[in-house]
């Protein structure tokens, strides 16, 4: 009800403005002890992880892990954050954040940008979470990709003893090229070495972190087979799907549709529903799916569900609903499997 009441103010505002202003309110009610939504008990195992519950926060809206704590009491299951790269960047010019309110949608080409990789750490030593944390990790805007590999793994070795799992991102629409890494030959290169990497870091630490692959809704079905393909063979546990669309279909028509980068939100559902159908298909069942695009209700994360996902993400939503959601499709999913 509280969120109701301010979206119109917040909508005055620059997208990028408010999203702080919301994340420094948040954590400032967080402290007060104002900021927290019950969930019913719903646990998943899967990647060798219990999740409390299968709705997640998506990558990107805490690029930096500075509001973990705030975001910890909305009823999320597990959080990412990210997406973090070696070095900090500033990302794409700005103006690059972009609603469609009446599609319930964004527009972004923010570029990862972020603060990089040594301060998310400094960020998740300071956290009090203890629970589910996926980190999602990239390359930086100017490595060329054939030596994008060396990124992901700087970023690996360093979030391994903080996260449950780390997500190679290769599927931003805002990276030059980024997309190319979900080729065949290049996909492979990449998850043997991080593979590696994280057979070495197992051993360190003594533990195993899972490792997840984030892919873009716009692959063909040669693409989806070819990159299941070699995600089974890496050993990798989890295909995130999906990120963002380059597509407008639907919204060609609306205040900004013409904008540069990837398209999220309700737009977004279905096309991200059967390319989770589709990996769900091609992999092996020990392989989860996660599925992220256009989640805005308790039936919309079932439909993903039902399409074979183990686990959902939100984000824009969260944009347009308010902070209660997660805790609402939660209880909704409880509401279902009690049936």
């Amino acid at each position: 009800m509280l969120y109701r009441a301010a979206r119109p103010l917040l909508f005055a505002l620059d997208p990028e403005t408010a999203h702080r202003l919301t994340l420094a309110s948040l954590d400032t009610l967080q402290l007060l002890g104002l900021a927290s939504f019950a969930t019913a008990p719903l646990p998943v195992r899967t990647m060798g992880i219990e999740f409390p519950n299968p709705v997640g926060l998506a990558a990107g809206l805490d690029k930096d892990g500075e509001y973990i704590d705030a975001l910890a009491g909305l009823g999320f299951g597990f959080l990412e954050v990210g997406a973090v790269t070696p070095r900090a960047q500033p990302g794409n010019p700005k103006p690059r954040l972009f609603r469609l309110p009446r599609a319930q949608a964004l527009i972004n080409r923010m570029g990862f940008n972020n603060r990089g990789v040594d301060n998310l750490v400094t960020n998740l030593r300071r956290s009090r979470y203890r629970g589910v944390l996926g980190v999602n990790i990239g390359k930086n805007f100017d490595t060329p990709n054939e030596r994008a590999a060396d990124d992901y793994a700087i970023c690996l070795r360093k979030v391994y003893p903080y996260a449950s799992f780390v997500t190679a991102n290769i599927s931003s629409p805002n990276t030059k090229a980024l997309r190319e890494l979900q080729q065949a030959d290049e996909l492979d290169l990449l998850l043997a070495r991080l593979a590696a990497e994280r057979e070495q870091l197992a051993a360190q630490h003594g533990r195993r972190v899972a490792l997840a692959v984030k892919v873009a809704p716009d692959l063909d079905d040669a693409a989806i087979e070819a990159i299941a393909d070699r995600v089974a063979a890496r050993g990798i546990d989890a295909v995130i799907a999906t990120n963002t669309t380059l597509s407008r279909e639907g919204v060609e028509h609306l205040p900004h549709a013409g904008e540069a980068g990837g398209l999220s939100g309700a737009p977004l559902k279905a096309r991200a529903t059967a390319v989770v159908a589709k990996f769900r298909r091609a992999l092996p069942a020990h392989i989860a799916v996660i599925g992220v695009g256009g989640i805005a209700s308790a039936a919309d994360a079932r439909a993903k569900l039902d399409a074979g996902a183990s686990l959902v993400q939100l984000y824009t939503a969260l944009i347009y609903r308010g902070p209660q959601l997660a805790s609402e499709i939660v209880q909704g999913l409880a509401k279902t499997a009690a049936r």
